[in-house]
């Protein structure tokens, strides 16, 4: 046997001319190993899918990142037509909304005294910090008085509609809730309590409750699940990119398999399979749910998604420009 069924291309040497986003794909295509190789693997992963005019593309990642820059990059992202539907958690909507309103998050440390960090009124996301005067309060004064506004619009509300009127009502260029409001992208967060943002519903309907008059906000929580079918259903072909693990990660996955399975789909992570985590776990064991397609063109790259975005997106949008999306829902 030649062993020819186990080698690809060949490892070849770089020198230091590497001066674009383009060079550098190249040269982890070129370099073998580890997760570069993986880095330019997802690149021709979303540049095929991009290239599949009927193809619905889901756009997932985890709260944490908006605290981060990449906040401005995934929403201008959005902007140039590359997502057709969002799936996120609690803590994007946190972060989106706090910075909108003037919250200031700053570069820290993983190495801090958190007591003492505590004490002085912090809070810290890994090696990000923000004031607690810049998160939770600013979140609320938004929310009850977006809340009261829309109370008078109509009492009961699907998650995703009600983000849509909050973007209205956010003047910020690197808002996320903005940029699905105004590129009329479906953004779904079935974790929505699980932060600032939900328990901003629940006081603001408490406050109202022990008014008279008061007009207080219900939640129809099966509406986006209606509105995931009906995207699920109706697309000729699926594809996805899949930013962290946890709730919005398998909220893609879930819905697919309804679909069919998704034909195209890359995974970033750090997370590891070891532990039998949904967050760990690759493209090739959602194939045994129906999740993802046998024949799907996939990537799996393990690293973090400030290494791998700042790179990522700008060169799918140095290749393509601008997308022309159908919008999946009315």
């Amino acid at each position: 046997m030649s062993g020819s069924q186990f080698l690809s291309g060949e490892v070849i040497d770089l020198d230091v001319r590497i001066s674009t986003i383009d060079d550098l794909i190249e040269a982890y295509k070129r370099i073998g190993g580890f997760q570069g190789r993986y880095i330019a693997d997802a690149a021709e992963v979303l540049l095929n899918m991009y290239n599949n005019p009927g193809i619905t593309v889901f756009l997932s990642f985890t709260g944490n990142l908006i605290s981060t820059g990449l906040r401005g990059l995934i929403a201008k992202f959005i902007e140039r037509g590359f997502v057709d539907a969002v799936i996120t958690t609690a803590g994007t909507l946190d972060h989106d909304i706090a910075k909108s309103m003037g919250g200031k998050y700053y570069q820290g440390y993983f190495d801090v005294d958190d007591v003492e960090m505590s004490r002085a009124g912090i809070h810290r996301i890994g090696n990000v910090a923000v004031r607690r005067e810049h998160y939770g309060p600013l979140i609320e004064k938004f929310m009850y008085s977006s809340l009261e506004d829309l109370s008078r619009i109509k009492e009961e509300w699907g998650i995703r509609e009600l983000l849509w009127e909050l973007g209205r009502r956010i003047d910020d260029d690197y808002s996320i809730l903005r940029a699905v409001s105004r590129a009329r992208v479906p953004i779904y967060v079935p974790g929505f309590v699980d932060g600032a943002f939900g328990t901003a519903i629940l006081t603001y309907n408490e406050m109202q409750r022990t008014r008279t008059g008061g007009r207080q906000v219900r939640i129809d929580l099966l509406k986006d699940e209606h509105e995931l079918m009906d995207i699920a259903y109706s697309s000729k072909s699926l594809g996805a990119l899949i930013i962290g693990g946890g709730i919005s990660k398998h909220h893609v996955i879930w819905w697919s398999q309804f679909a069919g399975g998704l034909d195209y789909v890359v995974y970033i992570t750090m997370a590891i399979e070891w532990d039998g985590s949904l967050s760990g776990a690759r493209p090739k064991e959602a194939i045994t749910w129906g999740k993802v397609k046998p024949t799907a063109r996939q990537a799996f790259v393990l690293e973090d998604a400030t290494v791998v975005l700042p790179i990522l997106i700008p060169y799918i949008v140095k290749r393509i420009g601008f997308r022309n999306r159908t919008e999946v829902i009315g």
